[in-house]
Parts: structure tokens; sequence; C-alpha cells
């Protein structure tokens, strides 16, 4: 007889006969907790505090949408608009979320818990040691930068609420004093921006950085559903790109070998 492999979770199950999430009784949870506190027990395993639950509603909400341009609202829409279900045209959206769309929270935290795992103590000095070595090595730091900011508004919001609730940890620190320095190295505007912030507040909340990527198509697949309905009660089906906004810039006119 072969083993059976079981598989086992620490996030959800039956005890005793009732549906628990991390060991609370999910019938209970329903209508005494809201659901941004779900989502901190879920991933972080225990019930937020006031402070802690203030401040993931707020960064919950600040990534929920950011207009109909994105790639994730693009793909939704589009693969909607060719006659697909609404739950295949959410799943389009939710692969475009990668590397370079909804990445960088992921990316940030990763490297803000390597630099600072031994090293809580001069922020600024290992900001500009951090940033001296990623531009010899030409490389990005993820998390700062934005095509429509030169301050990301919704940073300067979540960077005042975090001190508000308490959050003004070290990790902030060294993210607002990375900007500093990017910002003086290369003499124009590198402002922290969501995905930076978040990644931030995350690390001073104790998230782990698996959660980041994860956090983000959290809060905006809702933005999400909203285009693809959208999509749905106000356009028409079939969607293709408009005459001169495309082209065609290959070889020439050729004649294939052996045709007649």
């Amino acid at each position: 007889m072969t083993d059976v492999m079981h598989w086992m979770s620490a996030v959800a199950g039956q005890v005793d006969g009732t549906t628990v999430i991390r060991g609370y009784p999910l019938d209970e949870l329903i209508g005494n907790v809201n659901f941004p506190d779900t989502i901190y027990l879920v991933l972080k395993g225990e019930l937020p505090s006031p402070p802690e639950s203030q401040m993931m509603n707020a960064m919950l909400t600040a990534c929920v949408d950011h207009g109909i341009a994105p790639p994730s609202v693009v793909a939704a829409r589009t693969v909607f608009s060719g006659g697909n279900s609404l739950n295949s045209a959410v799943a389009a959206g939710a692969l475009t979320l990668g590397d370079f769309h909804g990445g960088a929270i992921e990316q940030c935290m990763k490297l803000f818990q390597e630099l600072l795992a031994d090293k809580p103590g001069d922020v600024a000095g290992l900001a500009k040691a951090t940033v001296t070595d990623f531009l010899a090595q030409r490389k990005r730091f993820p998390g700062y930068g934005h095509k429509l900011y030169k301050r990301d508004p919704r940073t300067v919001r979540m960077l005042e609420l975090a001190g508000e609730y308490g959050f003004g940890g070290h990790f902030i620190n060294f993210a607002v004093a990375v900007q500093e320095t990017l910002e003086e190295s290369m003499g124009r505007p590198m402002p922290l921006n969501v995905d930076g912030a978040i990644a931030a507040i995350l690390c001073d909340m104790g998230f782990d950085w698996r959660v980041g990527k994860g956090f983000f198509i959290i809060a905006r697949i809702p933005g999400v559903v909203a285009h693809i309905v959208e999509e749905w009660t106000r356009e028409k089906p079939f969607r293709r790109l408009p005459e001169g906004s495309y082209g065609y810039d290959g070889p020439g006119l050729r004649p294939v070998p052996g045709a007649k």
C-alpha cells in the first residue's frame, strides 16, 4: 500500500465540525471583523490591532485602481471583449501582474529586509551606500520613480497615516532616505512611489516579503472587475486597435519561392 500524502494548512480548516480561519470560527468573524482585517488575518496569522487595521485599510484602498491604461485593465477588457467570461477576463488581468506591473512591492520588501536584517542603525549611511552600489551597477531601485508624479500623492498620504498610526519604523526611514539619496545623486525627482511606500510599511508591520505581490493582487482585482463590468455594459464586443494607431515595418512585398 502506498502512503498518502497529506496536505496540511494552518490558514483554514475544520475543528470539531467548525470552519476556522487561523483558529477563529468563520461564522463569528462574519459581521464582527471587516474585510481588510480578515485579509490581515489570513496573511499574517493574527487579527490586527486598531492602528494595524487602519493602516491595512489605507494601503488596500491606495492600490484599488489607477485608471484604464495599466496592462491588467487593458488585458482584462480586451479578453472580455473577445467574448470570454468575466472570470477568464479577471484571470487575464491578474496574469499581467508581474515584475513590471505590481511586482515592485515584493521586490522592494525583499531588498529592504535583506539590507536591514542586521543593520537597523544608520539608515542614512546605508541608503547612500546602497544607492551608490545600484547606480554603479546601473541597476534600477524598485519602488522609486513614477511617470506621472514628482511626488506620489498616495505615498504622501500613506506616510502621513503611518506616522499617525505609529508605523514610522526603520524601514520607512530607510525608504525615505533612499529617495533623498537617489534624487541627490541623479539630479531629478525619483519619488518613493506607492509600491515602495507599501513595501516599507508592510516591512515595519512585520510581514514577510513573499506576501508583497499577493497584497497588490488582492487590492487591484476589485478595480479590474469594475473595468470588466464597465466594458460589458458600455462597449461593443471585439476591441481592436483604431486605424492609424498601428502599422507594419517588416520586409517589403516579396515572392514566395516556388509559387506560381
